[in-house]
């Protein structure tokens, strides 16, 4: 175990490499100066050219693409991703900031998903062709198909305009005192949204995943040798369905991350979805850079625990 760990992480060192180099090159090719955002319009006059120039000279900006590639790959390595252009902080002190809501409104927005995907897709597979098997089929596309941007959108209507039941936006009621009933009154309508919109992906792997189990041979056995059908489907079934499961979770990390930004800065919730579309607007190089770094060490380490979880869930699965 230990050295299929040790092996996994030597090889997620070049793929994080490689994905440092293309989210490096991508947002420094993005159209936009950082520079000139940072100035005033009325300010670009007589002088300006010049200050502009000893600006970027200041920020690295003037020295080639690779050069600033490596000398920002060296300061990483010292643990240090940068400083913001615009508030001068380090990028890790603002990314820690954010860092936290996100995962707070990820981590809800899973267990809602997994908590209603799973048991409809399983049910719907051991009464496949029944109404619940069409209807959760109809469920799932219409989950799958409806943006986040309009059922946020939407439930911000119905249930805090109309309804006046939950609030429209931000992570905590401002000016009062911060408690854990307030916080989650602020939390369920975006981890909600996020949430709807995973399940039918997971209701539908679920559904596929059981039905193919179901149909083996070994299951056929159990059922002859006089076992419940209860016991069928908990002790032989599930177990194996599960492992393709814990695949598509694994895999749906950075769909909840692409979700997250558009359900924050619908709910304004202060998470790194919002500082990824400011530092976007900004041109802000050093923050987006840091924020993409971030997510894909994430996503890493999210499917070597998905890879980990396969021994735990079927031990007949060994990792040497």
């Amino acid at each position: 175990m230990q050295r299929w760990i040790l092996r996994r992480l030597l090889i997620s060192v070049p793929v994080l490499l490689g994905i440092t180099v293309l989210s490096f090159v991508f947002v420094r090719l993005a159209p936009g100066d950082p520079v000139r955002m940072m100035i005033n319009p009325e300010y670009m006059a007589g002088g300006a050219e010049e200050y502009v120039a000893r600006l970027r000279a200041q920020l690295g900006l003037d020295q080639p693409l690779p050069i600033q590639y490596v000398v920002w790959l060296g300061e990483v390595a010292k643990g240090n991703l940068g400083y913001s252009y615009f508030d001068r902080r380090p990028v890790g002190d603002v990314v820690k900031e954010r860092v936290w809501p996100t995962i707070e409104l990820m981590g809800t927005a899973l267990l809602i998903a997994l908590s209603i995907g799973v048991p409809i897709g399983l049910l719907a597979a051991i009464r496949q062709y029944s109404l619940l098997d069409y209807a959760s089929a109809v469920i799932s596309l219409a989950t799958i198909s409806t943006p986040s941007f309009f059922l946020g959108l939407a439930a911000i209507y119905i249930f805090s305009l109309k309804l006046n039941l939950l609030p429209t936006s931000g992570m905590f009621t401002a000016g009062a005192p911060r408690t854990i009933r307030d916080d989650l009154h602020h939390l369920v309508l975006p981890a909600m949204i996020l949430g709807l919109n995973l399940s039918g992906p997971f209701a539908r792997y679920a559904r596929s995943s059981l039905l193919e189990v179901i149909r083996q041979d070994y299951l056929t056995t159990a059922r002859a040798k006089g076992l419940q059908q209860r016991l069928v489907i908990l002790r032989h079934a599930l177990p194996n369905a599960l492992i393709p499961l814990i695949t598509v979770i694994g895999i749906q990390i950075p769909t909840l991350f692409g979700g997250a930004v558009v359900v924050e800065q619908i709910f304004s919730w202060p998470g790194m979805g919002q500082l990824a579309l400011a530092s976007i607007s900004q041109r802000d190089y050093p923050v987006l850079t840091g924020f993409i770094m971030i997510v894909a060490v994430i996503v890493l380490i999210s499917n070597l625990l998905a890879d980990l979880s396969y021994a735990v869930v079927d031990p007949r699965i060994r990792l040497q």
